[in-house]
């Protein structure tokens, strides 16, 4: 197997000192094959001959005889550095994204040798489904029925005077049993049974094997034909929901579109959009910001129409061409300020004026002020390591009053960091007044 690594938008070589021909093609092939990969997967990989080209995915894609690990950059240079840093700052994203709740483990995952993301992600769950395990595992009631010599619970009168009419030593018996047969545990055990076929590192495969163990009496569902409907997580069951979470992501797979061949043992393609992804991790780390303000976080919410029909008597009313904003702050009803995420590096030069803005996000965000009669706006980008979260630059929209913002979050440091830095920026984001008020909600 050959298993190699290279950071978004980076290259990886066809020959010797990369994949063969063989295995570049059957990566294509599996780009090709994943539901966001383009009709030719070129949102994955794109085939330049002599290397693979990853494309703005990150995780991890699996092929017969090989995988490739695509991990996220922001420096401009695009030098991974030191691979385990980056991995965690990947697995701190999908822990705020997907409320995984992984920061506690991550570094002793990879401290035991774990290859991959996908790697230091199996031995997670193993790590924490194994603890919750020996604290016991969560039981229910069952309704249960069988022939005894003895009663046991109620008589079933219907089944003893037909199937047992001619044998008086034989009780039809009804009776509930406390179980840890649930729809939970059959998950986890699924899980479980599944990792066990891709994990390589030896410690995680015996912390799968003790699992199977402890599971032993949790009965064997397939993938396919697991009751994730029936799973319920309440004030007992609190405690799985991080690892059910996890579960979730590798098996079931719903955010990221993963796929995985069961005929084979080549490893899962386990990807995810970057711009989705820190999208969904700045919304997080806002609403925690943000706690107390009165101040809500919507992501991908507002959803106006543009465009409708035409008259010169009253104001038109959109119908089509629905908008679909990244992150909407609002308050007592009214929409505060629009932000839209953007993973891409500013220009670090301050003489340039555009700082490498696109010019159609520029358009997008004038038009939000439009439609939503907002008039804070704010493009937010991630910022190189060390940099700090802060206002980059402020534009005021020809003819109005609105600002065009330019944010920077930098998402290396502590979450506890971050979420205070987010909330100082929007206090200094948010017009004067409003702003001021948040200072004193949250101080």
């Amino acid at each position: 197997m050959t298993h190699l690594h290279v950071p978004e938008w980076g290259r990886v070589a066809i020959g010797p000192d990369g994949f063969s021909l063989a295995q570049a093609e059957a990566l294509l092939a599996a780009a090709r094959a994943h539901p966001m990969g383009g009709g030719d997967g070129g949102a994955i990989l794109t085939d330049h001959r002599h290397h693979l080209r990853a494309k703005q995915m990150v995780g991890v894609i699996a092929a017969p005889g090989c995988s490739l690990e695509i991990l996220p950059k922001v420096d401009p240079d695009g030098d991974l550095g030191d691979l385990p840093t980056v991995r965690s700052r990947l697995i701190s994203l999908l822990d705020l994204a997907l409320g995984l709740n992984l920061a506690e483990g991550a570094q002793t995952a990879m401290a035991h040798g774990a290859e991959n993301l996908l790697d230091i992600l199996i031995r997670l769950f193993a790590q924490r489904l194994l603890a919750l395990a020996r604290r016991g595992l969560p039981r229910a009631y069952q309704a249960c029925a069988e022939d005894l010599p003895t009663l046991r619970g109620r008589l079933d009168i219907v089944r003893q005077l037909t199937a047992h009419v001619a044998r008086p030593d034989r009780l039809a018996c009804r009776f509930d049993v406390l179980s840890s047969d649930v729809p939970l545990m059959q998950v986890m055990k699924a899980a479980v049974i599944y990792l066990s076929k891709l994990a390589r590192a030896q410690d995680t495969r015996r912390l799968l094997e003790e699992l199977r163990f402890v599971l032993a009496d949790v009965t064997d569902v397939p993938v396919s034909a697991l009751p994730w409907d029936k799973v319920r997580i309440d004030r007992t069951s609190q405690r799985w929901e991080a690892v059910f979470a996890l579960a979730k992501l590798l098996l079931r797979r719903d955010w990221q579109g993963a796929t995985y061949d069961h005929r084979s043992h080549n490893g899962i393609t386990l990807l995810f959009p970057m711009n989705d992804l820190f999208e969904a991790a700045v919304a997080s780390l806002l609403r925690r910001a943000l706690s107390g303000s009165g101040i809500s976080v919507a992501e991908q919410g507002g959803l106006r129409n543009c465009l409708g029909e035409w008259t010169d008597e009253q104001d038109c009313e959109g119908r089509i061409f629905q908008t679909r904003p990244d992150i909407i702050l609002r308050r007592g009803g009214k929409d505060l300020a629009i932000i839209d995420t953007k993973w891409k590096c500013l220009s670090p030069d301050p003489s340039v004026a555009k700082r490498g803005v696109a010019q159609g996000d520029v358009y997008q965000m004038m038009a939000y002020a439009r439609l939503y009669r907002c008039d804070r706006l704010m493009l937010l980008y991630p910022a190189v390591a060390g940099n700090g979260t802060t206002l980059s630059r402020r534009f005021g929209i020809a003819g109005g009053r609105e600002m065009l913002a330019l944010g920077l979050v930098d998402l290396t440091t502590q979450t506890n960091h971050v979420q205070g830095e987010l909330r100082k920026l929007i206090f200094d984001f948010l017009p004067g007044e409003m702003g001021s008020d948040l200072k004193l909600v949250t101080a």
